[in-house]
């Protein structure tokens, strides 16, 4: 430590919402977290930028929204790294720190780990800095992941104490859950005890800022990789010892204004004395008056593995707006990775039963075009607020605020993924990315009204694919609706004469689906074949798996194809159509077959990352 500048300790907790004592939950056993924010800053309304790992990671390593820069917004993907673009460890080393993170990485883009960090290893660690060199050490607990629930150990609560959320049956494997995972918890809060020891045994705890956080919420069903509070919502503590306490509010305060993780990395810069590079999109936490009344937090999702389903949303201090790009496909399309845990088997058996009460089951049907929730009044959010006129005021406030969140982050989600225009520069060249069109389009779909077609007509004939892509969605989105008029010659026109795959796609599709056109039904199987690259495929299996198997039948032995093949999304997107097709498929069906995977990826000489 230098005389004038802190060393920072932040710990990160995998896939953990803020299920702590100080958080209000009883059942936790979090005493060295709860000592923590009692010296500290409790931030009750922190919010990730995304609801699952590598996006959210981006954020945290680079200070940008990853839908800024495509296709880090995607789960999971390796976006290029620009020359300009500076991560904090990088800074941070350059005014002088010693820099350890210790381990996970996940970052979502071509950084190279050992070349931004002092030391990223499962052993990096302040204790092998030199001698009076400042310090920011970063420690990841990663048994607190998703994969923690797959398993079961002796529970440490009774589940029969768990009060599960009303969008959730009342199983023992989702019980299980909820209660298994205390567990995980507890071993979290005693790993950050144990560092905070070795602090104080080092004499160095009265020279360290302390931080801790998760890169998203979780791990339960409709949690992580959801939009709502509990996929989004996330702990965060910052304790800073007296010589810096007057950077943020005084010991024991509780700031009830939303906040997003993207400010943690202009935080760490501010601390450690530099200045905070342009491209850093959040406000540092430091020095900072918290308006609860103005505050916002954004966040979003788009392709999460094989599925695609793109979703954008704003959180205040106590509503949370969300606007579904995707309204025609379900909340709870099958993802092979997240039906490993007893808590989404469970919930799909209930439902093929026909065991749920609406609130339970609407999971398993589409989504409104915009939801809106009071989560003071509603912490489910289960009840949708959207079109309600006492609540006008309310969504039309945070609606604008979103789409001015978009145009300033030129949100590149609305670009099919591999786009030419994808990526931060790449969308900001002039002409590349109109995105105030594609979003007058796009903001449309949602609305499912008959009397869009016109703009959704306008739309594919403009010069733009991604304009043309969202007028096609739109006439999909409004089903049988969207072929009335010459609407269906003008999509077949479109079908065979358009040169972008993702705008023949959702033409095809509709095509498919409500006019049962078999040449369309060709198409999307052709689109689903290993000659394409596998951002159109899986947009082909999409369209492929919404037809349902007796549509897709004759086209098996494509899907048994690809339900062979080494790629882990193409490959669980089509073993999952194939069971349904073959009429074996259940919620516990091995989709996700990673052992076999990494043995067809071995013959095949085919990369494959690690399971998350």
């Amino acid at each position: 430590m230098t005389a004038d500048r802190p060393n920072i300790l932040w710990t990160v907790s995998e896939d953990c919402p803020p299920r702590f004592g100080c958080y209000g939950d009883p059942r936790a056993v979090t005493p060295h977290l709860d000592a923590l924010a009692a010296r500290g800053t409790l931030f009750e309304h922190a919010y990730s930028a995304a609801p699952v790992c590598a996006p959210s990671r981006f954020a945290l390593l680079t200070g940008i929204a990853p839908e800024s820069h495509g296709p880090a917004h995607q789960m999971r993907a390796n976006a290029p790294v620009p020359d300009w673009l500076t991560t904090y460890p990088e800074i941070l080393r350059g005014l002088g720190y010693y820099c350890t993170n210790n381990a996970k990485t996940d970052y979502n883009c071509a950084v190279d780990p050992q070349a931004i960090w002092d030391d990223c290893s499962n052993t990096a660690h302040w204790r092998t800095r030199p001698d009076g060199t400042p310090f920011l050490a970063v420690f990841n607990y990663d048994p607190t992941h998703e994969s923690a629930v797959f398993s079961r150990e002796e529970f440490t609560v009774n589940p029969d104490a768990i009060r599960l959320p009303a969008y959730l049956p009342d199983t023992p494997g989702i019980r299980g859950d909820f209660a298994h995972y205390y567990r995980h918890i507890a071993n979290m809060d005693a790993f950050v005890g144990n560092l905070l020891a070795q602090l104080a045994e080092d004499g160095e705890l009265d020279n360290t800022i302390v931080i801790h956080t998760s890169d998203h919420g979780g791990v339960q069903p409709r949690t992580k990789r959801w939009c709502y509070d509990e996929g989004l919502h996330v702990p965060l503590v910052i304790a800073a010892p007296e010589r810096w306490a007057h950077l943020f509010p005084a010991p024991g305060t509780r700031v009830p204004a939303a906040v997003c993780t993207l400010r943690i990395p202009p935080t760490l810069v501010e601390l450690a004395g530099g200045d905070v590079p342009a491209q850093m999109q959040g406000e540092s936490l430091a020095r900072t008056a918290f308006d609860e009344d103005t505050a916002l937090a954004f966040g979003m999702r788009n392709r999460m593995d094989a599925r695609l389903d793109m979703i954008r949303t704003v959180r205040d201090a106590r509503y949370r707006y969300i606007r579904n790009y995707d309204p025609h496909r379900p909340y709870g399309a099958h993802q092979a990775f997240a039906w490993l845990a007893a808590g989404y088997q469970s919930w799909e058996a209930e439902h093929l039963a026909g065991r749920l009460d609406p609130v339970q089951d609407a999971f398993w049907h589409e989504k409104p075009g915009v939801e809106l929730y009071d989560c003071d009044a509603d912490p489910d959010q289960i009840r949708n607020l959207a079109g309600d006129p006492a609540y006008a005021d309310v969504e039309q406030r945070l609606g604008e605020a979103l789409r001015d969140h978009i145009l300033a982050v030129n949100d590149n989600g609305f670009l099919p993924e591999g786009a030419a225009a994808e990526g931060y520069d790449a969308s900001r060249a002039d002409g590349a990315y109109p995105l105030g069109r594609i979003l007058d389009v796009a903001d449309a779909v949602g609305r499912r009204d008959p009397a869009e077609i016109p703009r959704f007509t306008g739309a594919l004939a403009d010069p733009d694919p991604t304009v043309r892509r969202w007028g096609a969605v739109g006439f999909l989105v409004l089903g049988r609706d969207g072929l009335t008029g010459g609407a269906a010659k003008l999509l077949k026109d479109t079908v065979d004469a358009d040169p972008d795959p993702f705008v023949r796609i959702p033409c095809a599709e509709a095509l498919a689906r409500f006019a049962a056109d078999e040449d369309a039904l060709a198409v999307l199987a052709d689109f689903a074949g290993p000659a394409h690259p596998s951002s159109v495929r899986l947009e082909a299996f999409g369209a492929l798996t919404a037809l349902g198997p007796d549509a897709v039948a004759p086209y098996r032995d494509v899907v048994a194809a690809a339900a062979d093949e080494p790629s882990e999304y193409c490959g669980n997107a089509a073993r999952y159509l194939l069971f349904r097709i073959d009429g074996t498929y259940a919620p516990d069906s091995k989709v996700f077959d990673f052992e076999r995977m990494l043995s067809l990826a071995a013959k095949a000489g085919y990369p494959i990352g690690p399971a998350r």
